[in-house]
């Protein structure tokens, strides 16, 4: 069991919750959400909620392959009315923002999220984890070799699990320096990872929970599912929850999804099968 203080509000972890994504930008690789306008948004929100979403994810900057880069004044436009709104109609959900911007971070926060997502650890803005652990919010710290828009070229590793975790082991310290208690470990599934990275790390993803931290599978439509099938992220609903469902049996214990009640629906049967005699 794992608890989360976030901003007053404590989140007991004793199984697997679903964070829900919000794109509130229109490049995503899936479903951007901004052209639904502040309205829709809002009862994605709502739906998502309602399909047992446990924190909503709110990005303004995406980071597929390739991605440009826009400045945070932009990025704050994006997210911060999107969190302002969310926040006023569900005040009791949970809301975490997704940026590598510190900026952009502490603006949300006093918007109204709670949780800091940062795809990049700390990597791309040298004073993101010193201004979370001033805040003293949650923070997810991915994994992500390289930058988005380099990230997938000539990725190499030597070992990519003892890598990943020796990462881990260094962050997780230089977060605690910095005085955040409360830190989620995401290995970062399609970042800085081949097709063949991506699965070993899926496979031995038990091995995170050394860590004693809570584990976040983000592999929701994602290319390792739609190129290793030969579909589209539109038909990857199905391949995700397969990964998904194997992710639940090594030790997650977020999912970040795009299909918040097809992701309930695994963690609920796990859950009865690990319960049955």
């Amino acid at each position: 069991m794992y608890t989360l203080n976030c901003k007053g509000k404590l989140l007991t972890i004793d199984q697997p919750i679903v964070m829900g994504i919000i794109n509130a930008t229109p490049d995503s690789f899936f479903k951007g959400h901004s052209a639904l306008g502040l309205d829709g948004i809002v009862l994605l929100a709502g739906k998502m909620i309602d399909d047992g979403a446990t924190i909503l994810d709110i990005g303004g900057q995406s980071t597929r392959p390739g991605s440009e880069r826009i400045p945070a004044a932009r990025e704050i436009e994006r997210v911060v009315p999107v969190i302002e709104a969310i926040q006023s109609k569900h005040p009791d959900t949970i809301i975490s923002i997704d940026t590598y911007q510190s900026r952009v971070a502490e603006m949300a926060l006093k918007a109204g999220a709670s949780i800091v997502n940062d795809v990049s650890g700390g990597e791309m803005d040298n004073e993101m984890i010193g201004m979370v652990g001033s805040l003293h919010v949650p923070y997810i710290c991915m994994h992500m070799k390289g930058t988005p828009d380099t990230m997938q070229k000539d990725i190499h590793y030597e070992n990519v699990l003892r890598e990943v975790l020796d990462y881990f082991i260094f962050k997780i310290a230089e977060c605690k320096a910095a005085g955040i208690n409360d830190i989620i470990v995401d290995p970062g599934l399609g970042f800085g990872k081949t097709i063949a990275h991506n699965f070993q790390l899926l496979k031995q993803l038990e091995i995170f929970k050394l860590l004693e931290k809570p584990i976040l599978a983000g592999i929701s439509r994602k290319s390792t599912i739609y190129k290793t099938l030969g579909i589209s992220a539109e038909e990857a609903l199905n391949g995700t929850t397969v990964l998904n469902t194997v992710a639940l049996l090594n030790g997650a214990a977020i999912l970040r999804v795009h299909d918040v009640r097809e992701a309930k629906e695994a963690i609920e049967l796990i859950g009865s099968m690990k319960a049955a005699q």
